[in-house]
């Protein structure tokens, strides 16, 4: 558990980074703290292992005052994942990994192996282990740095706007890794982000900081959602952030219908408007409309694209997903009906907007829907 008491960091030119924090960071949990540019979020985090000291107030680490632990030792206890990796440019992969493993003296071959095995757990192949970071895509290299920061597992992990540079497809990729990660090892995290999507994604726990270094709100992202503490925290949060409530709610009375498929390369003959061109496997690979239709086998220039897909589980309804994921489906859908898959990609049914909104209504009724 990490406690920060009445902590302050106000620097000599008299600018307050932080002014009297009270947080307490749970232990095996993702705290996200999140804000604007000079709200002291980063300070937060870096005065956590020392590499900043605060001029004010205690942190305490499982009780201790972290002022009696000598700054390298404490340090070893503690992962530290950054924007850009950080990687040494002249070391392979894996001795970039072994490097915590051989400070904390364990032999060559020991530290060396147990790189191997985070590379794996961080997912990257074997074969990346002898290529230099310059040889990474920004992806690769940040799961490089997380494998780095579990090196000597640490039970505190600090993560410094990790994801921030790269771009949003490989942002999600490893928003979910962390997640996968976080589900098997059950570390102690300290997340700082900008970006409140990344933030209520992310965080069992979010605490929003205003400019000058004051706590606007500590709570459950779902909590935040439906009862934003001030006008500051609603316009942080954002206007959508009914929408965003939506990620927490299951789509399990969310009905899945059947839905038209016509094959590539097969003739097609449409029994409404629209249909989902599929592979051999039954997975999508767009929309193909009357309108968009010809005579002869339906070729991939006559698919229209569109639309996010929608997972539900082994049995067919939508508790794999969330609301907002059934919905985004239904609206991105250039035939008003969102796509339903499987775990395994393979299309299984369709969901409308109107069915969506209909379960929620549901859901207001039972009390799932805070208000």
């Amino acid at each position: 558990m990490i406690e920060f008491q009445a902590v302050t960091k106000t620097y000599p030119d008299g600018t307050v980074a932080v002014d009297n924090l009270d947080l307490t960071v749970e232990d095996g949990k993702i705290t996200v703290f999140v804000g604007p540019s000079g709200c002291g979020k980063t300070t937060s985090l870096r005065m956590i292992n020392r590499m900043i000291d605060p001029t004010g107030g205690s942190i305490l680490l499982d009780g201790k005052d972290i002022r009696e632990s000598d700054p390298p030792l404490l340090r070893r206890g503690i992962g530290y994942v950054i924007q850009h990796a950080g990687l040494f440019p002249h070391r392979t992969v894996l001795d970039n990994v072994a490097t915590v493993p051989l400070l904390t003296g364990a032999g060559k071959r020991q530290a060396r192996g147990k790189a191997a095995e985070l590379l794996e757990l961080v997912g990257l192949p074997a074969a990346f282990a002898k290529r230099y970071p310059a040889q990474l895509s920004g992806g690769q290299q940040q799961r490089v740095g997380v494998a780095r920061a579990l090196a000597a597992d640490p039970p505190v992990l600090l993560m410094d706007e990790p994801f921030s540079a790269v771009d949003p497809i490989v942002r999600d990729d490893l928003q979910q890794q962390l997640l996968r990660l976080q589900s098997e090892l059950d570390k102690t995290i300290v997340f700082v982000t900008h970006d409140i999507d990344e933030a209520i994604k992310l965080g069992d726990r979010v605490a929003v900081f205003r400019v000058g270094g004051r706590l606007a709100q500590y709570d459950t992202p779902s909590a935040l959602l439906a009862k934003p503490a001030d006008d500051f925290v609603s316009s942080f949060v954002g206007r959508d952030r009914g929408y965003r409530a939506l990620g927490f709610l299951t789509a399990s009375g969310v009905p899945v219908g059947p839905l038209a498929t016509v094959k590539v390369g097969e003739p097609v003959s449409l029994q409404g408007d629209w249909a989902v061109a599929v592979d051999g496997e039954n997975k999508p690979l767009g929309w193909v409309s009357v309108e968009s239709t010809k005579d002869g086998p339906l070729a991939e220039a006559d698919l229209v694209s569109g639309g996010s897909l929608f997972e539900v589980d082994s049995a067919g309804s939508g508790t794999a997903g969330s609301l907002r994921n059934a919905l985004d489906a239904a609206l991105s859908s250039p035939a008003a009906v969102g796509i339903a898959v499987d775990a395994g990609g393979a299309v299984v049914g369709g969901v409308t907007a109107d069915e969506v909104l209909a379960a929620l209504a549901d859901a207001r009724r039972s009390g799932e829907v805070p208000t």
